[in-house]
């Protein structure tokens, strides 16, 4: 089996002419079949270039035709264009095209019309579909790699919902997003409608249903003081904040994440954007508990995934306090089995209690050792985690998040 692909300039009388003998071919030939690509007349010389670059032909008129030897997709074989096309049909068939130059030309002015109706109504079907649109500050960081492809595959906002990406730094960091953008738009994520870089800071946050504030300072101590960074990081939500007022939309949703200072920056969110919605400001724990419970399962001789609600009390990236008293194991060697939703109170399998006490409970400076160190794995899977717990609901599991105190 063999299928024949046609390809030409919408308004190309030429192809108008070769389209439709392969049209009458199709009709009256049972092993004949046609697989037609218009192109805009704008986009095709690009097009051609490209298809010929990719298989290695020589072709520059319109149209262009080949076959391909199985089903599209196959290997291609070159054709050529009108000329060969009919001396083929003439040759296998015996079939030859009558058409005038008139028809020719009336034919290709339809073709034109028809084609720019489809694209037109293909855009507006797709203006339809709105994608949530998600700003990420600060993001030449290594964070961004992993976090855009889960970002994109479905799982966190469901496989219906398509999103925008907007990444947004400094000038000095124009390449990287731009790169971080081509090889995002290089990946075809189904979902992701489209990608782009900001550099301009009044343009941040316009539409944004989702910001993601990767904002962090290294800390060191002996190059300037605490005072100084808590002013630099003040600095920046004093920025952030009022732009978010202006361009995003009223429901938006701001995620504070990062080594340092994630309640700060939340904290600062709120006190200079007084109309953002304070329940829609969180900070990102995730990571701490993550190694907290890697801490755990390491004690048990059991996988980290079966430790489930541990809670992280305080302040995420400095003093807190890791709270066991609702945790539970699933899938935990023990005397008592059951089946997989089966659990165990946590507190109960350990008899070391003074382990807990010892190690764990004063880990503090252990556990921001082991989140430091990542290089966005683990924070990438946080956020991806938080999001999709908020817009599809927890799947009957405790994770912490922080967010503005009531003073309970």
């Amino acid at each position: 089996a063999a299928v024949a692909m046609f390809t030409g300039k919408a308004n190309c009388p030429y192809y108008a002419k070769a389209e439709l003998l392969a049209d009458y071919l199709q009709t009256n030939l049972p092993n004949f079949r046609v697989h037609k690509i218009t192109q805009h007349p704008d986009k095709w010389e690009q097009w051609l270039h490209d298809v010929c670059g990719t298989n290695g032909w020589e072709h520059r008129q319109c149209p262009i035709i080949w076959r391909e030897l199985l089903d599209r997709g196959g290997k291609g074989q070159l054709l050529g264009g009108l000329n060969e096309f009919l001396e083929y049909a003439q040759q296998y068939y015996g079939i030859t095209s009558m058409m005038l130059s008139e028809e020719m030309l009336d034919i290709a002015e339809e073709n034109l019309q028809a084609h720019l109706e489809i694209v037109k109504e293909d855009e507006e079907i797709k203006s339809l579909i709105k994608p949530m649109q998600i700003w990420i500050t600060s993001a030449s960081a290594p964070i961004c790699y992993h976090l855009i492809p889960l970002l994109a595959n479905g799982e966190v906002f469901g496989m219906t919902t398509e999103i925008s990406i907007h990444l947004f730094d400094t000038d000095q960091f124009k390449e990287i997003l731009r790169s971080i953008v081509m090889e995002a738009e290089d990946m075809a994520l189904p979902l992701l409608r489209s990608i782009s870089e900001h550099t301009k800071i009044d343009q941040a946050f316009i539409d944004a249903d989702i910001i993601i504030v990767l904002d962090d300072v290294l800390l060191n101590l002996e190059v300037q003081s605490l005072e100084n960074y808590i002013r630099e990081v003040s600095g920046i939500c004093q920025v952030y904040a009022p732009l978010i007022e202006k361009n995003a939309k009223s429901e938006v949703k701001v995620i504070s994440s990062g080594k340092t200072f994630a309640n700060l920056k939340a904290t600062m969110l709120r006190t200079y954007g007084p109309s953002i919605r304070p329940e829609n400001i969180i900070a990102i724990s995730t990571s701490w508990e993550s190694a907290a419970k890697a801490m755990l399962a390491r004690k048990l001789n059991m996988s980290t995934a079966g430790v489930k609600d541990v809670i992280v009390w305080g302040n995420i990236t400095g003093s807190n306090y890791i709270d066991l008293s609702h945790a539970k194991l699933y899938g935990y060697d023990c005397a008592i089995r059951g089946p997989p939703n089966f659990q165990r109170p946590l507190l109960n399998m350990i008899y070391d209690s003074e382990w807990i006490h010892s190690e764990l409970l004063s880990a503090q400076s252990t556990l921001s050792s082991r989140v430091s160190r990542c290089t966005g794995m683990l924070p990438a899977h946080a956020l991806a985690t938080v999001l999709r717990y908020w817009y599809q609901g927890s799947p009957s599991e405790i994770i912490s998040v922080g967010i503005l105190s009531e003073g309970k």
